[in-house]
């Protein structure tokens, strides 16, 4: 419930977001840098303009 109540306090599309990070996440190298990571936040500006409630 934190990630959905997160998401939305930033206008964010819970299902587009849920979605994004179940594609997106298992392809990236987290261990190498973690600060990948920070892109994926639901304030983040790629996050914004991609999963962004309409």
């Amino acid at each position: 419930m934190s990630l959905a109540e997160t998401a939305k306090s930033n206008g964010i599309d819970f299902y587009e977001y849920l979605k994004k990070l179940l594609m997106d996440l298992p392809n990236l190298d987290i261990h190498q840098s973690s600060d990948v990571l920070e892109q994926y936040m639901p304030w983040s500006k790629n996050i914004q303009e991609t999963c962004g409630s309409k």
